[in-house]
Order: C-alpha cells, then structure tokens, then sequence
C-alpha cells in the first residue's frame, strides 16, 4: 500500500474550509490503497498527527481529542523523508510516499508549505512552490495572464500605505461602479465585496485590508459566471465547463457554503464553441504559471457579446461534497476517487 500523508487546516481565514474538504477527501479515498497519516495543523500553527475519528474533523472537535493527537512536523532533511511524531520522550518517524495538502489560503497554496515539502524531499499533490505563490497573487498571476493574452476585467490596485481618497479617484475614473474589492492573497471569497458608490468602496477596501496589505479592485463584469477545472503536469486537460447561478447578488462566501439556494449548472448553457474557449483558456492560464496537478480557473462570459474573461485561478479548490472541482471531473466520467487517485499519481510523476 502506498503510504499516504494528508494535511489539513492552517494558519488561513479559510481553515474551516479545509476542514469540510478534507473530510470529503478522507471520505473517498480508496482505503485498500493507502495508509493514510492525518496532520491537523491548528490556526495557531500547531501540528499534530491526528489518529481519531475522521467525523470529529469538519467541526474541529479533533483539536480537544487529546488521546489521538501527538505533536508532528514535517522534517526539511531531505535524507529522512520523514514526518517527526514526538511520543512523550520518544521521537518516532513515518516515511510518506507521498503528501496530499488539502489547504486553502495562507500558509497553505501560496507556495510557503510547499516550499517545505520541496526541503523534505516528499513528493506532493499540486502545483509547486513558484506556481503557488504566483497563482495566489490576484495581481502577480494577472501580469501572467496578460503576458499570454489572455482577455481579464481591468483592475486597480490599492496599497495599505496609499492616499486612499486618490486611490478611489483612480477606481471611479478607471472602472466606475459597481467595482469589485479584494484582498490579493486570500481564496473563497473571504474579505471580497462589491461596491455600488464611493462610501462602499471606502468600507470595502477597509474590510479587505484586514486580510491583505494589498488590495485588488476590478470592474464589474455582467455576464455568466462559470468555471472549470484542469489536471495533469505537462500536458494538462481541462473538463467541461460549470456554471454558478447564486441566489444573492455575487458569489461570496456565505453563498459558496452556507447558503443551499446556489446552483451549479454542469454543463453550462453555453454554445459549444464558447465552452471550448474557456477550455483552452483554462490550459493556457495552467501552463503560463508552471503548473502542475490541479487548479480551478474562473471565468465570465459576457452577455453582451459572449465574449470570455478570466476572473482567476484556485490552485487548491474546494473539495467539499458541493465544490466545482470534483463534480466537472465527475460530470466528464472521472468520479471522485479515480480523481484522488489521479492526483496523487500525478504527484509522484511530477518534475521538480
């Protein structure tokens, strides 16, 4: 059996969303195929291996279950290839084939952990640490993007130090309203807000600023919003193409995962030469960043011209029972296991 390190949770705003996805993770691996080690990383930053039961994780009832957790950490010697577990006096080490992180945000898809993994010398699921780090500056991997043409919304960036009032001049003059409000380096919506006049522009870039020192503002774009996924290393693939139909104004936070009214139209109503578009846009953004494994990368499709825009790419999706990720592989015949399966294949193939 191969052995199999999952990691979860982080020092991110989307800790609890790491939680949900892993457990859906832990739910669908194939248990006649790996012996799984679970690392619970708390939002302090503390890590743990993590023995009890998987149904105590998404409400994070696992962090009070003191008999079935002992302090772990990855070891950087790359000689180990080892995870360390301190045993009261006794320091034990478990020899992974391969590391499944299954984080979202900070610390956890911006190349920091990944950066780790690379010292231990532990193959891992998804994109390396450059690509990582890249992929999660909403600025750095829009000068990629362009760089490739690749059509995007127009966006202003704010800086904490900046005069915002000269800032909001910019935005109104630039892109109008409504605009979007983003903090550059977080995922799930977390922090984002849509602002329809100067005084909500004002509080939205406060409220990102709690989240980033850097902030992203784009214009609005009306049109279906729509996504899809890719997997592979070299020579990547994408699925179809899914829409999301929120019931709320813009697909924020609580609408991705509280709010059961969103659909999810797989595949989405588009024509067929518009869907092969958005694929191939979706393969090009994966390559332009060096990618490898998976990533999601989001779209708007214009209603005035059904022309395509990149929004942005998630390089470690959601994997929760409701996430796009794992139902566009599902839809095209790769269901959720095969998928896991796929990822931690292209784990140990991938050329560092």
């Amino acid at each position: 059996m191969l052995e199999l390190c999952v990691v979860f949770g982080g020092r991110s705003p989307e800790h609890d969303i790491s939680r949900k996805s892993v457990t859906s993770v832990l739910n669908n691996l194939d248990k006649n195929k790996y012996n799984i080690s679970l690392i619970g990383i708390t939002k302090n930053g503390e890590w743990y291996l993590y023995t009890g039961d998987y149904s105590n994780i998404e409400g994070g009832e696992w962090e009070q279950d003191t008999s079935n957790k002992k302090k772990a950490i990855i070891s950087p010697d790359a000689a180990d290839k080892a995870i360390l577990i301190f045993d009261d006096d006794k320091v034990k080490m478990i020899h992974p084939d391969v590391i499944f992180p299954v984080l979202h945000g900070e610390f956890g898809e911006d190349g920091t952990i990944q950066g780790l993994f690379e010292l231990s010398g532990i193959p891992y699921v998804g994109m390396g640490v450059m690509a990582s780090a890249n992929g999660i500056d909403k600025t750095t991997s829009k000068i990629i993007f362009a760089s490739v043409g690749i059509p995007q919304a127009d966006w202003v960036v704010v800086n904490k130090t900046d005069d915002i009032e000269k800032k909001m001049d910019e935005i109104e003059n630039k892109l109008g309203y409504p605009c979007f409000v983003k903090p550059v380096r977080t995922g799930s919506s977390v922090g984002v807000g849509k602002a329809h006049n100067r005084a909500e522009l004002k509080d939205a870039i406060k409220n990102a600023a709690k989240f980033d020192r850097k902030i992203l503002v784009e214009e609005n774009i009306d049109g279906h919003e729509v996504e899809c996924a890719v997997l592979g290393n070299e020579n990547p693939k994408a699925a179809t193409v899914g829409e999301i139909m929120p019931t709320v104004e813009f697909y924020d936070f609580d609408a991705k995962y509280n709010d059961n009214s969103t659909q999810l139209q797989i595949p989405a109503d588009l024509p067929e030469k518009t869907i092969e578009q958005i694929r191939e846009y979706a393969v090009k953004a994966f390559k332009a960043l060096d990618g490898s494994g998976l990533s999601r990368v989001d779209f708007f499709v214009k209603h005035s011209d059904g022309s395509v825009v990149l929004n942005e790419i998630n390089t470690l999706p959601g994997f929760t029972n409701i996430s796009m990720y794992p139902k566009l592989w599902g839809a095209v015949g790769l269901g959720y296991s095969e998928l896991l399966d796929k990822l931690i294949e292209l784990a140990e193939k991938r050329v560092r």
